[in-house]
């Protein structure tokens, strides 16, 4: 292992897991199920038939999946590594310099040909592109399950370290298994016992066509360094959507047939088609594409708040001799509004001087660049996503509603048929996966049973009409946020 990982693990504590302590096995019929998921994690114990969610953060049991690290390589996870990194980048001031990537020597004077004196040199560095952050308190990372299947990215540079991806994910998955450990479920004992399952969805994201296998050792990998895999723990890895049709076959009533999970969460959309006879499935299909919630949100911030933050205005300011007026640059701003982890980097000179310059024009394009600013320099790209995801849950129950945010003086009306409009592709890239699926597996629509709606995206209406449009009467709704996790430790208990 690298000597970097290897240190990072002990400071998290890993070093007793990593020099081979064991842990006591678990006691019949207790199953673990983590949910290691793109965006929130959650794990779950079950036991004598019943679940309970182990609290991974003060007041809930959805931990965001994130791991911060500083500039002394101290690390945090959760929510308390996203609060770190809005506080240590509101306000702060971004100037990169360049990178320093070695040294060359130029022959300033030569000696005579009879001389025995050594030629003058003169030693310089040789600099690329502005890269190096040095005021950078620290970094986050969020997201990093889409990296897992893509072989090219093997290590990300961190304070001039290099940087596994499964040294990165370790800590998240590090924390789970202490806060399983801590939690007073009965007949749980004090350290992690077994048997364990940990969800992966049916198709990693990537176009590598050995992603799935590359992930999933990636996976195993962290969880080994996590203390989940080990002496005296049955682990295993288990198909979310899968797991989904198990936490909603316990909770429903007797029934044989074939069931269709729909598994719509935050990363991932995922689909796996099952017959049940009892308490036996076999499973006919998976299906998957890489949508989720995290994208229908940027496509809301992209559609709804683009405009109010310049997007199409004009930019005039004084040349030598003239007025001149051009299209402002908002395409330079847009992808770094849309990634908020990396939106702090937008505190930079060369994009504050034009927001400002444009913020002195009248009403109506004047107020936008302000609002553009204050977004920038205050760090708030998060805040505005939260507001943003908020939004979509509240029309999911209302026809209308206000995107309101009254720090950057935006209170935006939104119609939930507008919205439907706005992700209109999306729909249709759905009902793809599941023309897809019933292809896979020969079967008509009208053969499917049941269809298990899981996953917060899920709770769409236009979703909803999607699926009864195509199964009528026979859709159902199932635990949207606990099902994959409740699953997996069914799954665990029963051995599977």
């Amino acid at each position: 292992m690298d000597a970097f990982c290897d240190s990072l693990f002990r400071r998290e504590g890993m070093g007793d897991v990593l020099a081979g302590r064991k842990l006591a096995a678990m006691k019949t019929q207790q199953g673990i199920g983590i949910d290691f998921g793109t965006s929130n994690s959650l794990a779950a114990v079950h036991h004598a038939g019943r679940t309970r969610f182990v609290q991974l953060e003060a007041d809930t049991p959805v931990m965001p999946t994130a791991t911060y690290l500083d500039r002394d390589f101290q690390v945090l996870t959760g929510q308390a590594a996203i609060s770190r990194y809005i506080d240590d980048n509101t306000g702060r001031t971004v100037e990169l310099v360049p990178e320093v990537l070695g040294e060359s020597s130029i022959l300033v004077g030569a000696a005579g040909a009879n001389s025995r004196e050594a030629p003058e040199t003169m030693t310089q560095k040789v600099y690329g592109p502005a890269l190096e952050d040095p005021g950078l308190p620290g970094r986050l990372f969020r997201g990093l399950k889409r990296l897992l299947g893509d072989p090219h990215t093997r290590r990300l540079m961190v304070f001039g370290q290099p940087y596994r991806l499964v040294a990165l994910i370790t800590p998240v998955l590090l924390r789970i298994r202490k806060e399983i450990e801590r939690s007073s479920v009965p007949q749980c004992s004090a350290s992690l016992a077994g048997p364990l399952r940990c969800g992966h969805p049916v198709r990693f994201e990537g176009r590598d066509p050995n992603r799935q296998k590359l992930a999933l050792e990636r996976l195993q990998e962290a969880c080994k360094h996590a203390g989940l895999l080990g002496s005296g723990i049955d682990f295993g890895f288990f198909p979310e959507p899968v797991a989904a049709a198990l936490s909603w076959r316990a909770a429903a009533a007797e029934t044989k047939g074939t069931a269709l999970v729909f598994d719509f969460g935050g990363g991932t959309l995922d689909l796996a088609l099952l017959h049940f006879d009892g308490d036996d499935h076999r499973i006919l299909a998976t299906a998957g594409v890489a949508i989720g919630g995290d994208h229908i949100d940027q496509r809301l911030f992209r559609e709804l708040l683009f405009p109010l933050l310049g997007k199409g205005e004009l930019w005039r300011r004084w040349g030598d001799e003239r007025m001149i007026e051009t299209r402002f640059p908002f395409e330079q701003y847009e992808e770094l509004l849309l990634n908020w982890t990396v939106g702090y980097t937008l505190n930079q000179n060369r994009f504050r001087h034009p927001v400002m310059d444009c913020m002195r024009q009248p009403p109506p394009a004047g107020p936008k660049f302000r609002r553009l600013f204050d977004l920038i320099t205050r760090n708030m790209g998060y805040q505005l996503f939260q507001e943003v995801a908020a939004t979509k849950v509240r029309l999911s129950a209302l026809e209308s509603t206000v995107l309101d945010l009254p720090e950057l003086d935006i209170a935006v009306p939104v119609k939930r048929v507008t919205f439907e409009a706005m992700i209109d592709d999306i729909l249709l890239r759905i009902e793809s996966v599941v023309d897809d699926i019933l292809q896979q597996s020969d079967l008509a629509a009208t053969q499917v049973d049941v269809v298990v709606r899981t996953g917060g995206s899920s709770l769409i209406p236009a979703v909803a009409r999607l699926l009864e449009r195509r199964f009528p009467g026979r859709v159902v709704d199932h635990d949207p946020f606990g099902s994959v996790a409740d699953g997996l430790s069914i799954a665990a208990a029963r051995g599977l």
